[in-house]
């Protein structure tokens, strides 16, 4: 019997030496014929360590080498650009622009509604 070679995406990196790969398959369902998609995610080794979140990686069916590993990472066909940046960061920078400068955004809200009563718009509140 051959070992199976299967191809997925890794989604986690943080253990030492194991990597969690992510293998996405499509399927037809029996009855309906409708194309699922469905995957599953395999531990696999990676013995130098190497590989890092969002490569595409190609892994082999191996022995048992713990309780839930049973896959080895073969190669890595393409490195993955995922942002070493956490989801606190993201929006960061615009908040410390709106707290740093509260006057200035006031400033424009008058400014617009002193363009609006120029115009010749009243307001008949």
């Amino acid at each position: 019997m051959s070992a199976r070679i299967l191809q997925g995406v890794v989604v986690s990196d943080k253990m030492d030496k194991t990597v969690v790969v992510n293998v996405a398959r499509r399927k037809q369902h029996a009855l309906y014929r409708k194309v699922i998609n469905r995957s599953k995610r395999f531990k696999a080794h990676d013995a130098e360590n190497e590989c890092n979140v969002g490569d595409i990686v190609r892994i082999l069916e191996t022995r048992p080498m713990s309780k839930g590993k049973r896959w080895r990472v073969i190669e890595i066909l393409e490195r993955g650009d995922v942002a070493e940046v956490s989801p606190e960061d993201i929006g960061r920078s615009i908040e410390e622009e709106v707290q740093a400068s509260p006057t200035a955004a006031a400033a424009a809200e008058a400014e617009a509604e002193a363009g609006e009563t120029a115009n010749g718009e009243e307001d008949d509140s």
